[in-house]
């Protein structure tokens, strides 16, 4: 089964919702307790749970329209994104090293689209 386009946008789509997720978990951490019940109250926590549960969910139909070989190995666009939004919104920095590490990233996952 040969992977189609609009499977590799969805994963993409994917990627840039569920990494809204970890922004917004970092954000929530501050407030974390083993109280349970306090939980409810974190929204950030709340929001960051979400938007991992939105990014699955449109990964799901994605997976029918390709090879989860080529697919999967999308998913770490996540990174690239996570690391672009902590600089915006957590107002982190980055070095020289981590743009390597996207700039190796881009290759992997071309590498891979071209392979299939």
């Amino acid at each position: 089964m040969a992977t189609q386009l609009w499977a590799a946008a969805l994963v993409i789509v994917a990627t840039l919702i569920g990494s809204v997720g970890p922004i917004l978990l970092k954000k929530g951490a501050g407030r974390f307790s083993l109280n349970f019940f306090s939980q409810f109250k974190n929204r950030a926590l709340i929001g960051g749970v979400f938007f991992y549960v939105i990014s699955s969910l449109i990964f799901i139909p994605a997976l029918r329209g390709g090879e989860l070989s080529v697919l999967y190995p999308l998913v770490s666009v996540s990174y690239i994104w996570v690391s672009l939004l902590s600089v915006k919104f957590l107002n982190e920095k980055m070095g020289a090293l981590k743009w390597v590490g996207i700039l190796c990233i881009i290759i992997g996952v071309s590498m891979i689209g071209l392979g299939s």
